[in-house]
């Protein structure tokens, strides 16, 4: 990425990225990687997600002993507990966890554009905070 950086920026070799990543509005790989979870995970709550992928989601609201929740009525997915850091990588883990992490505001968004250009706009904002 820092090599992208450099090319399109035109910077040398020894010159520093950060700024030049700002300029060109581009996220550093950890937060697109949330970025990406998020606008999946948003297709799954509006229902535009493959069949399959929104089998591996379970939102709050459908479990019974916890359905009469807060949670259930915010929208919130259900985080299944692992045991080890690759089985916390997975999707029906890492989804649920960035999708409840987005504020109220941000997960009741319907249109897929608007929620992508405001939760670029979230994430850049918790990165220079």
């Amino acid at each position: 990425m820092n090599a992208a950086i450099r090319f399109v920026a035109g910077l040398r070799l020894r010159d520093h990225v950060s700024s030049a990543q700002r300029d060109l509005h581009w996220l550093p790989i950890e937060q697109r990687i949330v970025y990406k979870l998020c606008v999946m995970m948003h297709a799954v709550h509006i229902g535009t997600a493959p069949e399959y992928i929104r089998d591996l989601e379970t939102p709050v609201s459908h479990l019974g002993r916890r359905a009469h929740l807060r949670s259930a009525a915010a929208g919130l997915y259900d985080v299944p507990r692992t045991r080890t850091l690759i089985g916390s990588r997975a999707f029906s883990v890492a989804g649920p966890k960035a999708w409840n992490s987005l504020p109220q505001s941000l997960r009741d968004t319907t249109s897929t554009a608007t929620f992508k250009r405001h939760l670029k706009t979230h994430i850049f904002n918790n990165i220079l905070t």
